[in-house]
């Protein structure tokens, strides 16, 4: 499965490819900003994605707008990846378009868990 990881902390983004790297099932790219994730979606073509509330050209909730006219991501399942208290998150992420949201530091079960609940829905 091929995530598309979007953070502007490179603590936070190391901290996610090395988790992922847990997983031989991820292949997983990261970009700092929202211009680098367009045109790296553009060409990876990622299954998930995977991005920060707070960036430094964009907001999360934009962004996912903006990957969201890339051909083939229309559908992509998206997670908003944040600092800021899940709870408060969840209803304008929904309303953003998210499938979930993951509270940093990301733990690899609910990682897994919600990915697994892609591959095999109810």
């Amino acid at each position: 499965m091929r995530l598309l990881y979007v953070d502007d902390d490179r603590i936070n983004t190391m901290l996610f490819e090395e988790t992922c790297r847990l997983s031989r099932e991820l292949e997983v790219r990261s970009a700092d900003c929202g211009e680098y994730a367009i045109e790296l979606a553009s060409e990876f073509r990622p299954d998930v994605l995977v991005i920060d509330l707070h960036l430094p050209d964009t907001d999360g909730y934009e962004l996912l707008a903006r990957l969201r006219g890339i051909d083939g991501l229309d559908k992509a399942p998206a997670f908003l990846c944040s600092a800021d208290v899940p709870e408060a998150l969840a209803e304008p992420a929904a309303r953003a378009g998210f499938t979930g949201c993951w509270p940093k530091p990301v733990q690899l079960r609910d990682i897994l868990a919600d990915l697994e609940r892609l591959r095999r829905p109810v």
